[in-house]
């Protein structure tokens, strides 16, 4: 059967019609990112996510809305506020991450971003469970461009974070019921370094690996040169030897001295006209 020429000239311009339409919505979504963008740097966090779902809606495969959308709902977040909004709004921003990642599970801003707000919403009040959740996605990171120094920043933070809080509790069940109690920089009573030692040398040891890491990238990185300092004070706290442990203070304090004369260099520098 041969269709009527009428008929043929509406199909076509109701195809027509749906292609300038999807044109227009696109248009309209780039719109209203570019609205949304200027409303994020200036701070106006709440106008800008109204923008940025509304692009998001008008073009889903606007990826860019999407991940400024959760970078909108992170800047509203605010670690340690209890209330049902804040927490809302940690976990939009965590939601809107992993809606990227499972069409696009390379995504690094993604990767990076989630990492990000789950290590924040798991620091106060602490949740080790999210802290390892975080590191995860920094690993991510790492297995697609190992040659960033940031995710190893990151690990070796996490690494940290969960050692010195367990360091940390430890000393305060410890002193409990000791009759001699030990200070923040006491050595750990051998059965407490034990125990530290099983429960979190890995993790200890993995730390530095990454923040060496990460300084072999950038030697200047006096961050991570920071917490490697922080993360050879809890390794002295595994060591069953003084002269071991008095090893890793003393790398501890080189390290801060390393970090002083790189900020100093830092600071000697005159931006270019």
């Amino acid at each position: 059967m041969h269709r009527k020429p009428h008929v043929l000239i509406l199909a076509v311009v109701a195809l027509a019609a749906c292609v300038v339409g999807a044109g227009c919505d696109r248009l309209k979504a780039r719109d209203r990112l570019n609205k949304g963008v200027q409303a994020y740097k200036g701070g106006q966090f709440d106008q800008a996510i109204e923008n940025f779902k509304e692009a998001k809606e008008l073009d889903p495969k606007l990826t860019n809305a999407q991940l400024y959308l959760a970078a909108a709902y992170t800047g509203l977040y605010i670690p340690g506020a209890p209330s049902p909004e804040n927490i809302r709004n940690g976990e939009q921003a965590a939601a809107e991450y992993q809606t990227i990642l499972d069409s696009d599970p390379n995504n690094l801003s993604a990767i990076d971003g989630l990492g990000s707000i789950l290590f924040n919403m798991g620091s106060s009040p602490y949740d080790p469970k999210k802290i390892e959740q975080s590191k995860t996605f920094h690993e991510k990171h790492i297995q697609l461009k190992a040659d960033d120094p940031e995710p190893y920043y990151w690990v070796g933070v996490i690494d940290w974070t969960l050692s010195f809080r367990a360091n940390r509790d430890l000393r305060e069940e410890y002193n409990k019921t000791a009759k001699k109690q030990i200070k923040e920089n006491d050595p750990l009573p051998p059965a407490i370094a034990s125990q530290f030692t099983q429960k979190y040398g890995d993790t200890v040891n993995d730390g530095i690996s990454s923040l060496q890491k990460a300084i072999g990238i950038n030697p200047d990185y006096d961050d991570a040169m920071a917490y490697l300092n922080l993360l050879y004070r809890q390794k002295a706290d595994t060591e069953t030897s003084a002269d071991a442990r008095n090893a890793d203070l003393q790398q501890a304090d080189e390290l801060v001295d390393k970090v002083k004369a790189i900020k100093q260099k830092k600071a000697n520098i005159q931006p270019s006209s």
